[in-house]
């Protein structure tokens, strides 16, 4: 999947672990830009009594997420590999499915609660990696990731009815 790029990187992290933490951050900017298109299309997209409330809502949060998917990427660049930037790749490597159609308000919400909670599980899976790696930088952006996406999905959760 990915090529290594800078075989002289000794930064007290081995090139296996290297490579597991840059696979596993892989599939978390797959993640996370998914998220990021559906809720910017959402944003777009929503109808009804709560338009101004979501719309708003939505913006703050694919603006956060755009940001995000930066820090993964740098991450991944960091620990000397190449990060996937296309959408074949994020189709590949995503937990997250695209949405064919244009949901009720409602229902965009429950999927976007989905959507955070699925970031939360990919980020939590890398981090017995980065942890016996003592990956430390990793280990801070996979908890500010989690804390982001569980913080966004229990503020949509209450919107729910």
């Amino acid at each position: 999947m990915q090529t290594k790029i800078l075989p002289q990187i000794d930064i007290g992290i081995n090139e296996k672990d290297r490579k597991e933490i840059s696979d596993g951050l892989s599939r978390l900017l797959a993640d996370t830009y998914t998220l990021y298109l559906k809720t910017h299309n959402f944003h777009w997209n929503v109808t009804g009594p709560m338009f101004n409330t979501l719309h708003l809502m939505f913006e703050a949060q694919y603006n956060e997420l755009a940001l995000a998917v930066d820090l993964i990427a740098e991450r991944i660049r960091a620990l000397g590999f190449f990060s996937p930037g296309s959408y074949s790749e994020f189709t590949k490597l995503s937990s997250i499915k695209e949405e064919p159609s244009i949901p009720a308000a409602e229902e965009m919400i429950k999927l976007l609660v989905e959507g955070n909670e699925a970031v939360v599980k990919t980020a939590r899976s890398i981090f017995p990696i980065a942890e016996r790696a003592s990956d430390e930088s990793t280990c801070d952006l996979l908890t500010q990731r989690m804390q982001t996406h569980e913080k966004t999905a229990w503020m949509l959760r209450s919107m729910i009815s």
